[in-house]
């Protein structure tokens, strides 16, 4: 397999050797850098592992959006059809694969973008850390609870740079005012905390909730669906389990909830200082669940330990709450609390993960705070399918209380896929 890096031979080093000697500039201009030229050293071997859908997006965004100067060294994805549109754009330095572990190998590929559905977004996040590569992962960070700890944990323990595809909370980072509010957040000066934040529709609800009426039928040409699969259980094939419609199905997401909710409340837990920690109760309006397939649902409650509490309504089902928005600020303190929240210091803004590539700071959209933002989807959906409110232990992780809720936020992959 090619990758393993550059290899000189005697003939190209007797060959420098001589061209030093008598005087000669051996060094091409790119090396050196300048105007114009980014030096090899300042160059990242970039995959892309999941070329459908958001794809493309999600790998162009390494140099555009990240500042990151990348060489497109491989593709892969399950589809044939997709992995060679991929490597087409990509160009003639670019290798395919249909197994996302021959990618990972790849000693000179450094920086990975995954954009699979999200039952595969753990493993091979863990396995891209493992490996030494640093990650841009897109959203929702996982499939499951026990998952996103898991992600956690392996970039902590590989010291990696690990970045959520979700942006929101830079744009928050670098706003005055709401630094104030999260100072204001992470102090606990708020004795309960009054505050709430509430938001209305924008989730597509309605868009990803899943259809019964779903045939069986032959695996496409191309396509390997056991690999598809993977550490999901293995189901008859149908069109709309692969593609964007795999949003339907408990196997591979989480309906809207799961497909929006990171983008809407990543900068939302950062604004209120909850990106490192979850709420203690969880309340959910909605009618019965299936046990295959995503649906609607009205209103979820999210409820903290401090008191702030998050409100979702889809509107696209049932009763609306009658709730709204409560602000919070410095002013409602008192003058001597003031003067301790004054005292403080300020929040600095949010790592872009390209900076963090290269100064290896830890990435704005982190892991752990990555996965307090998925845990909240996690858990509406838990408290959707379970039809009834839930109470959460955020240091543990676990469902208090709740045997069959547990098994929904611990589910067990397809044999031989494991954590």
């Amino acid at each position: 397999m090619a990758g393993s890096g550059h290899r000189m031979t005697r003939r190209g080093f007797l060959a420098g050797s001589a061209a030093t000697a008598a005087g000669l500039a051996v060094v091409p201009r790119h090396v050196l850098g300048g105007q114009g030229n980014v030096p090899p050293s300042e160059t990242f071997g970039a995959a892309l592992i999941g070329c459908g859908g958001r794809g493309g997006g999600t790998f162009s965004d390494l140099k555009g959006k990240h500042g990151l100067e990348t060489r497109a060294l491989a593709m892969c994805d399950v589809h044939e059809g997709r992995l060679e549109a991929a490597m087409k754009r990509a160009g003639s330095s670019c290798e395919g694969y249909q197994d996302f572990r021959r990618v990972v190998e790849r000693r000179d590929i450094e920086v990975i973008a995954i954009a699979t559905p999200p039952h595969w977004h753990a493993l091979i996040s863990i396995a891209c850390m493992e490996a030494g590569k640093d990650v841009v992962c897109e959203k929702p960070m996982t499939r499951v609870i026990a998952e996103g700890r898991a992600v956690v944990e392996a970039e902590r323990r590989y010291g990696r740079i690990f970045q959520v595809g979700t942006y929101g909370r830079f744009g928050m980072s670098r706003s005055e005012h709401n630094q104030q509010i999260r100072k204001l957040m992470l102090s606990g000066l708020l004795k309960p905390c009054q505050g709430r934040y509430f938001s209305r529709g924008g989730l597509k609800v309605k868009e990803w909730s899943g259809r019964l009426d779903l045939a069986p039928q032959p695996v496409p040409d191309g396509l390997d669906w056991d690999m598809y699969c993977g550490p999901s259980p293995l189901k008859p094939y149908t069109p709309l389990r692969h593609g964007g419609t795999h949003r339907w199905f408990w196997d591979y997401e989480g309906g809207g909830l799961a497909d929006m909710g990171q983008h809407k409340l990543d900068p939302i837990t950062y604004l209120f200082g909850k990106d490192g920690t979850a709420p203690v109760e969880i309340e959910a309006h909605a009618p019965p669940a299936h046990p295959e397939v995503t649906g609607m649902w009205g209103w979820i409650k999210f409820t903290y330990a401090d008191g702030f509490q998050m409100v979702l309504e889809s509107g696209e089902w049932g009763e609306p709450t009658g709730l709204s928005s409560q602000a919070v600020g410095p002013d409602t303190l008192s003058p001597e609390d003031r003067k301790k929240f004054d005292a403080l210091p300020d929040p600095e803004p949010c790592v872009d993960f390209g900076e963090a590539v290269k100064t290896r700071r830890k990435a704005g959209g982190h892991a752990e705070a990555a996965h307090r933002t998925a845990c909240l989807m996690h858990l509406a959906n838990i408290a959707i399918r379970t039809g009834r409110k839930i109470r959460f232990d955020p240091e543990k992780e676990i469902v208090l209380g709740d045997d069959e809720a547990n098994r929904l936020a611990y589910q067990p992959m397809r044999a031989p896929w494991h954590l």
